[in-house]
């Protein structure tokens, strides 16, 4: 018979014996812009493909002590030669509560979860927004959002070392 004192402790409890939690309170579209300026000359047919860069961009920003606006920005522009064909930009939001994780753990958890949980949205989104603007919808791939947060520890160290010199 199990007791209290038998039972499994340690990696799935915090510190104060609670569950780590993290709810997605709300989710909203914060900013939203769809741009075609050449249109209705950018909607023709080409034999090749137009070049499309991306940006992604995660912020977050404490609304109490357990709950975190989350913002998800992506863009994107299509350009063909020296014409941009689309330029689309979106600010995604969501509300997370998030309770019972170790402080060392907030920032991976506000910077990689949050936002993978926002981006299949985000996702659909830009989407609709090039199909509804008359080009094949944008369908952008899978972002490892573990990689972009070692990246910006790593430039946030790379910068505290040139400051101190």
């Amino acid at each position: 018979m199990a007791t209290k004192e038998n039972a499994p402790s340690g990696a799935a409890q915090a510190g104060n014996g609670a569950q780590p939690t993290l709810n997605v309170l709300a989710q909203y579209v914060k900013d939203l812009s769809f741009e075609s300026p050449g249109a209705p000359n950018s909607l023709r047919g080409r034999e090749q493909a137009p070049a499309i860069s991306i940006n992604v961009n995660v912020n977050a920003n404490p609304l109490s002590d357990k709950e975190f606006d989350v913002n998800l920005t992506l863009s994107a522009k299509a350009a063909f030669e020296k014409d941009v064909l689309f330029n689309v930009e979106l600010v995604y939001g969501g509300v997370f509560r998030i309770e019972g994780f170790p402080q060392e753990h907030m920032l991976p958890v506000l910077f990689i979860e949050c936002p993978r949980l926002l981006f299949p949205f985000a996702r659909q989104i830009i989407a609709e927004a090039t199909r509804n603007g008359g080009f094949p919808p944008l369908m952008l791939d899978p972002i490892d959002f573990a990689q972009m947060f070692q990246q910006k520890i790593a430039e946030d160290q790379a910068k505290a070392k040139v400051q101190v010199s």
